[in-house]
């Protein structure tokens, strides 16, 4: 159906309803392909018969109880780091250990045993195995250990600066789980290691030296991985500041380690407004009561959430996927923000997607869904050079007197402005729709 503009035009209450009617027919069909997917597209909740099998046999390997399991500090020490270890629950062949055994020797892997109970062990490319799991792909020498230059952006300890207001502390080398596809995988090493208190004391210095720094990100590794006590430091150190405006962390524990999302460290959070953090779901199977519990605590101690994707072939480069994604977060209270093309990090290229597939993403996102759950699609800049959107055309061409939109279905919509002598009117003068 073309749309027209009916406003003067005399019709009856029959004739708009059967207008309306048919215009909603349309709408309807416009999503029917993904209603038709959707229900295959499972999530943590809808796998739990799967995650309880691997929860139990991996609490008999470990001779623990429910209470370690809901120990975070066990958790993280008891993160699988053997092929051996790993393969009494995914039962991984000679071959596939001998691989996993290669690959850490060049590059280190963990994974919690809350993460690893999340793999499907009969599943083919498993997205959440294939996300944790080293694979013959990393030996790829392709891309760069620093694509982004943070070496040189760091103007003090601790810090990368690459815009004028904000600036992020890396506090941490430490993870629950070491992801195959991290952007930083040059700094995890052999030891886990927080930065040393001179370090973030040099930090602290150069915030409080530079009064344009209103915003101050807490990264790493996982920021939260500090203890308590040095997060609440930290934390009242940069309320201290008077030109810091908010804080943030990002983290992956309530994806990979829910159990630190403690009521003590809530309460440590509460303290200190306003707290943003993002975390980052890849996949909707990473949604589980678990993480549902961590966000709700977050909520409530008035940490305001948000996830940053990232792009990652094999594992989520579908727009049926991203969206079942983002609608899920949205239930949890996460608002979809930013999704990352893959950076060009050597040992993880094969991650990497045509750019075409991310606008097509977003494309099958804006107004097919509503915009909380549309986020913007990222390109990082090499060299530090800062974060740059990616979105489809919508404009067709304009001058001074029109523009020329393409709407989310494809419509080319001519749009006449207000002249200059009317800046008062912010209206549309006109508007006449036709089919792309």
């Amino acid at each position: 159906m073309s749309l027209r503009i009916f406003a003067n035009m005399r019709l009856s209450r029959e004739e708009k309803k059967f207008i309306s009617l048919t215009r909603a027919a349309e709408l309807k069909s416009r999503i029917s392909d993904y209603q038709l997917n959707k229900a295959s597209i499972k999530t943590g909740f809808d796998m739990q018969d799967i995650i309880n099998s691997n929860r139990e046999k991996l609490l008999t390997l470990f001779n623990a109880t429910e209470e370690n399991w809901q120990d975070w500090r066990w958790q993280l020490a008891n993160r699988i780091n053997t092929p051996e270890t790993l393969a009494k629950l995914l039962d991984l062949d000679s071959e596939q250990s001998a691989t996993i055994r290669k690959v850490g020797l060049q590059y280190r892997w963990s994974i919690s045993p809350y993460f690893a109970s999340l793999m499907d062990p009969n599943a083919v490319n498993d997205p959440v195995m294939r996300q944790a799991v080293p694979s013959l792909e990393e030996l790829d020498e392709s891309g760069y250990d620093d694509p982004m230059a943070e070496e040189f952006t760091s103007p003090a300890p601790c810090i990368t600066r690459r815009y004028p207001d904000r600036l992020i502390i890396n506090v941490t080398n430490l993870c629950a789980m070491y992801c195959r596809h991290c952007q930083r995988r040059r700094n995890i090493g052999d030891v886990d290691r927080h930065q040393p208190d001179q370090s973030l004391l040099a930090a602290l210095d150069y915030i409080r030296r530079n009064n344009e720094i209103r915003d101050v990100l807490i990264t790493g590794g996982d920021a939260l991985l500090l203890d308590d006590k040095k997060i609440d430091w930290l934390l009242t150190e940069l309320d201290n500041i008077k030109h810091v405006e908010i804080k943030r962390f990002g983290t992956r524990t309530i994806v990979t380690l829910p159990q630190r999302i403690t009521p003590e460290l809530c309460a440590v959070l509460k303290k200190h407004p306003p707290v943003f953090i993002n975390t980052q779901f890849n996949h909707p199977r990473k949604i589980t009561p678990e993480s549902k519990k961590a966000c709700d605590m977050l909520v409530d101690a008035g940490v305001i959430l948000g996830n940053q994707a990232v792009l990652l072939k094999g594992i989520n480069n579908n727009p049926d996927i991203m969206k079942k994604l983002n609608h899920e977060l949205l239930k949890i209270r996460v608002r979809p923000y930013y999704i990352f093309h893959a950076k060009p990090v050597k040992g993880t290229c094969h991650f990497i997607t045509p750019i075409g597939e991310g606008i097509e993403i977003i494309k099958k996102l804006r107004g097919f869904t509503s915009g909380l759950a549309v986020p913007t699609y990222i390109i990082n800049a090499p060299n530090g050079y800062g974060k740059i959107p990616i979105m489809p055309e919508y404009i067709v061409s304009h001058d001074s007197n029109s523009i020329v939109l393409r709407n989310w279905e494809g419509r080319e919509i001519v749009i006449s402005i207000c002249p200059p002598q009317k800046a008062h009117c912010n209206q549309t003068k006109e508007v006449h729709l036709t089919d792309a």
